[in-house]
């Protein structure tokens, strides 16, 4: 394939991912893997893995850093720009257009139980997007109880609407996360 045909290629996957899946990063990680592991084989499992904890660790959405990567891999800065520029352009397409009509939209019924659907499928997919993660995690006892108390703490904070952030969950389990590594030491012991 010409470099121009990989760009387009690169572009039009990342326009698809950035049209069809509503709901932000989250909810995209399983269909970017799904089209850049599955079906073309752009990175590996293992690639992916690593790029979601890279894109969840640098500025930026996640769905764009995950784009950006994987066109970079694939077409060096061309590609990466190619690769986001898709993963942007629906996005804002779709934001312009809901800014002209979304007022007089939002009375229709329809229209506002589409939506309430739409939230519903947001959810689903990002669960689905927890699942493929957990699925390849390397179990521990450590893992799994911060796992466990980090997911009761937020349904805590939203079921009894409580003041904390979930910000201060993630930094409380990273915490948690290296003090178990310093006592159980580099070799594991924390496992």
């Amino acid at each position: 394939m010409s470099k121009q045909g990989k760009l387009w290629e690169l572009f039009c996957v990342f326009f698809r991912v950035g049209l069809f899946t509503f709901g932000g990063g989250y909810a995209m990680i399983s269909v970017v893997e799904d089209a850049c592991v599955d079906r073309r084989g752009w990175i590996t499992r293992s690639e992916m893995d690593d790029l979601v904890v890279l894109a969840e660790a640098t500025p930026g959405p996640i769905a764009i850093n995950c784009a950006t990567f994987v066109g970079n891999r694939q077409g060096g800065l061309a590609g990466a720009l190619a690769a986001t520029f898709g993963m942007v352009l629906p996005s804002f397409l779709v934001i312009l257009l809901i800014s002209r009509v979304l007022d007089c939209c939002l009375e229709i019924r329809l229209i506002a139980s589409a939506f309430r659907g739409i939230k519903l499928a947001v959810g689903v997919l990002i669960l689905d997007a927890a699942r493929r993660l957990l699925r390849r995690r390397k179990r521990s006892v450590l893992w799994g109880s911060i796992f466990a108390a980090s997911l009761l703490l937020m349904l805590a904070i939203n079921l009894f609407a409580l003041q904390l952030s979930t910000v201060v969950l993630m930094l409380g389990a990273a915490a948690l996360s290296m003090l178990a590594y310093g006592i159980g030491g580099a070799g594991g012991g924390a496992q």
